[in-house]
């Protein structure tokens, strides 16, 4: 049975890990989000958030971001490549409703998974 939890160990938590992925990014966006992703040597993807003040005043409004953000890497975190994520939330993502953005989130994930594929088979 595949375990679909969001352990310690599946988050990306200190700034050199983050620092890891923004150098060198694989990038795939939309106006409102961007995933960066960059190869990890573990068997496993990881993913780290940032939601700005700056985008979402709201404390409650960047917990919903995360929390979606979560809960969508959770669940396809057995079809991901073993890679670094860190989600970027940009302008005008508070705006979106819950099924709009689970569906970009998908969107972006399987470009992920599509660009992941085509990298290593060159």
């Amino acid at each position: 049975m595949i375990k679909l939890n969001f352990s310690r160990e599946l988050r990306l938590l200190t700034p050199a890990q983050f620092k890891y992925v923004f150098e060198q990014p694989l990038r795939a966006s939309t106006p409102e989000i961007t995933i960066l992703a960059r190869r990890n040597d573990l068997q496993y993807p990881r993913l780290g958030l940032t939601v700005a003040k700056k985008h979402l005043k709201r404390a409650h409004e960047r917990n919903r971001v995360k929390r979606l953000c979560r809960e969508s890497f959770r669940l396809l975190q057995h079809e991901l490549p073993n890679y670094d994520f860190v989600i970027v939330a940009k302008h005008g993502i508070g705006k979106l409703d819950n099924p709009t953005f689970t569906a970009i989130l998908s969107k972006l994930w399987q470009r992920h998974i599509r660009l992941a594929k085509k990298s290593l088979s060159n």
